[in-house]
């Protein structure tokens, strides 16, 4: 006979918030065990991920790295040459490319990264999903070693910072969990700590007392940690959840583009691609193939680290892509709410503070309910008094809370009588193209099989040029297209006077309509007889063809805003208000003093914070498009579009595929040149600000990954389709299904999509890093 279940050692391996807080009231295990499962995963497959490519291939210097989990990092040695992927190199003409290389960093020059172009290691066995552990002598830079001496130990060394002696006081990961245990043993209050036990991972942004951050750039604070948490890392904390590591994430969440300017790179990289990259830590791979992105989109090392088994729970940040493809491309679950129910900014460096929230990553839709239950207030609710965006109707936060929607049997009919929108714009193939064939095919296999068959609903799908109609599903009488015609000419009448990068009107059917009108300042065009606001009138009542193009792809495209240097100098003039409360100084205090005390993985980045240190205007520049207007006039476009879609076809929620493209391979050509590879449908929810949630859907095992090529003169490195396929090792590169309803009807989403992942049961964890020996 084997043991009986209640007997078993606990394994964290998949294990739920449920299967933790059982194993405790049993006795199987301890937060003390728990957390040193978690170290020993993390010193088995947290390490270096990437290796530098070089002109020649030559091995690389060994240098130091950081501490983490214990010892220093080690630095691969063997290299990539760049013309084994970089055809007719000796043909280029353009400006230098910056190749891989070694580096002391800013922040401490005893510790080296790697810096410039690098690549993934085929079959790899490290992730580099975590940057900094919350472990006493390696949490802090400022505060590292012997500097965070426990205070039992007697005093702190001669040189130590003042500030260390507040900083040592505070407990480490291994040292909150023994006094968890110690007070609470086998009997903790679930009711007032929800979280007991539960062992976080935070993206780097979100500011945490008790360990470095700095939004995962490699800046030299005078101290490298925050005078108190970030609001929802006090109320997990106060939930009994163990604050454990900072997630990697490319920096300043995106690295927040580049504002123009005189400030231009010595050096380019021919792509950026999977360069999910932090100065200080690194750059993590994906699980299901190490020589792929992590993710598409900046929380990379909260989706690698729950996949993976390194956490039980991440808190993340999305801007446009930012959590929903770490979800994505890991196969965990992602709850999304909509913007701002969680507050981002009030406690943390953002990217675009119109767009930048807070999603929760865990691998099962109930853990991610149950840490969003946990993350409420008693008092204030969701409300954070430093983000402004949390000022949210009361109406649109669930007073029942959100887990007791979020655990649905899943039995067959279980969505009878939903009636479930299909955007199939989302699930396009382009013409000549491969790339898109395996996912799209087996998604719509999928929506059809198991939403449609097995659970029942009603499936109403969207149409598109581009999508072959399938006759056994009803398509909708009012559909995106027909919703933008009727509202863009009252939301954002000024879409129809774009230009496009030709400089030339981007809807061309607008042009042609109507009598010469100056489109921007100096600019005129028309060929027509209609006065431009009488085309409006019959966009909007229907007795005209709308633009081929005017679709939910077209028009996600945004101009920059300035918000970025407004964000930052805020972020930093707030954090160092805090230390001075406390009696501290910290004077990195304005964007001047982060670049002038900061290294940057790719000089692109340094000539982009430069212009940004330059910015002096909140506006863009006069007479042009307004990056600030843009944004609040397309989230109330897409919202009222999402609405009209709902209403007009009577539906309950509205489900998506995240992306047609697999994860692409780190440093390789972008698809089709969209830099990041973010399908431009796929920024709809952000740019709406909707709660979305995120289910694993399924893997493929084929992708037809785009390849370089020179364009005509020779000046630059872009993509070119190919049709050879590329064979991936079982279970495949994971997709998701993305469901998607207004704010308030999250009850009725998370039914949904909870029906759907327990239906499906799609999750499979990545083989190559399951339960250690």
């Amino acid at each position: 006979m084997g043991e009986a279940p209640s007997s078993k050692p606990f394994r964290v391996e998949e294990a739920t918030i449920a299967d933790l807080h059982d194993a405790i009231k049993a006795g199987r295990t301890t937060c003390t065990d728990v957390v040193r499962q978690y170290l020993a995963r993390a010193r088995a497959f947290n390490g270096v991920a990437t290796v530098l490519v070089t002109p020649d291939g030559a091995a690389a210097p060994e240098r130091p790295g950081a501490v983490r989990a214990g010892a220093p990092l080690k630095f691969p040695t063997a290299t990539v040459e760049a013309s084994s992927f970089l055809p007719d190199l000796d043909s280029y003409k353009g400006p230098p490319l910056e190749y891989g290389r070694m580096e002391p960093t800013a922040s401490d020059p005893d510790v080296f990264q790697q810096y410039g172009m690098i690549a993934g290691i085929p079959d790899g066995d490290q992730l580099n999903a975590l940057a900094t552990l919350n472990i006493r002598g390696e949490r802090s830079v400022t505060c590292k070693g012997d500097f965070d001496r426990h205070p039992s130990l007697g005093l702190l060394p001669p040189g130590a910072p003042p500030v260390c002696e507040y900083f040592r006081q505070l407990p480490d990961a291994l040292e909150t969990a023994e006094a968890l245990d110690k007070a609470f043993g086998r009997n903790p209050d679930l009711d007032k700590m929800p979280m007991y036990g539960v062992v976080f991972s935070f993206k780097d942004p979100f500011d945490t007392k008790d360990m470095r951050s700095t939004g995962a750039g490699d800046a030299a604070y005078d101290i490298d940690f925050p005078a108190r948490d970030h609001l929802l890392v006090e109320q997990l904390r106060n939930k009994g959840a163990i604050i454990y590591a900072k997630a990697l994430n490319t920096e300043y969440n995106g690295r927040a583009g580049n504002p123009g300017g005189r400030n231009h790179p010595a050096k380019v990289l021919p792509s950026t691609l999977g360069y999910q990259r932090s100065s200080w830590a690194g750059n993590p791979v994906n699980p299901y193939d190490t020589t792929r992105s992590a993710s598409l989109g900046s929380s990379s090392g909260s989706g690698v680290s729950v996949s993976a088994n390194l956490v039980m729970a991440s808190l993340g940040e999305e801007t446009r892509a930012s959590t929903r493809g770490p979800a994505n491309h890991n196969a965990v679950a992602l709850i999304l709410p909509h913007k701002a129910m969680l507050g981002f900014d009030g406690g943390a460096i953002g990217a675009d503070i119109y767009c930048d929230r807070s999603g929760i990553l865990c691998r099962t839709l109930a853990d991610c309910a149950k840490v969003l239950d946990a993350l409420k207030d008693p008092d204030q609710g969701y409300y954070d008094p430093r983000d402004p965006f949390t000022t949210v109707p009361r109406a649109s936060v669930l007073s029942s809370g959100y887990a007791p929607h979020a655990a649905h049997s899943g039995e067959p009919g279980a969505l009878k009588g939903i009636r479930l929108g299909v955007i199939r714009e989302s699930m396009l193939i382009r013409q000549n193209s491969k790339t898109e064939e395996p996912i799209v095919t087996a998604v719509a296999r999928e929506i059809k099989t198991v939403l449609g068959g097995t659970l029942g609903a009603a499936l109403v799908e969207s149409s598109d040029p581009l999508w072959p109609r399938d006759p056994k599903i009803e398509l909708m009488r009012t559909d995106f297209r027909r919703a933008l015609a009727q509202l863009v000419p009252v939301f954002m009448p000024d879409l129809l006077f774009r230009l496009g990068r030709d400089g030339k009107p981007l809807f061309k059917e607008f042009a042609a309509a109507i009598e010469p009108t100056e489109f921007v300042p100096g600019k005129i065009f028309g060929s027509g007889a209609m006065k431009p606001i009488d085309y409006l009138v019959a966009l909007a009542e229907g007795t005209i063809t709308p633009p081929i193009n005017l679709d939910i792809a077209t028009i996600q495209q945004q101009q920059l805003a300035n918000t970025f240097r407004f964000h930052i100098p805020q972020y930093l003039a707030r954090r160092a208000a805090d230390w001075k409360k406390a009696g501290f100084t910290e004077t990195l205090t304005d964007f001047a003093a982060l670049n002038a005390r900061s290294k940057y993985w790719g000089d692109d980045q340094r000539a982009a914070f430069k212009n940004w240190e330059e910015v002096s205007d909140p506006r863009n520049p006069l007479g042009g498009r307004q990056g600030v207007d843009e944004r609040i006039m397309l989230r109330e476009l897409l919202r009222r579009a999402d609405m009209m879609v709902i209403y007009e076809n009577r539906l309950d929620a509205l489900v998506r595929l995240h992306t047609p493209w697999p994860p692409g391979i780190i440093g390789h050509a972008y698809q089709y040149d969209i830099e990041s590879n973010l399908s431009p449908e796929s920024l709809y929810g952000p740019n709406a600000g909707l709660t979305e949630v995120l289910v694993p859907a399924g893997y493929v095992t084929t992708t037809y990954d785009p390849v370089y090529k020179l364009n005509d003169d020779r000046t630059r490195y872009v993509s070119a389709a190919s049709h050879v396929p590329t064979t991936i090792a079982a279970p495949g590169l994971p997709f998701s299904l993305v469901f998607r309803a207004e704010p308030g009807r999250e009850d009725v989403l998370l039914e949904i999509a909870s029906a759907y992942e327990a239906a499906s049961k799609r999750r499979i964890p990545p083989p190559r890093f399951g339960p250690l020996a």
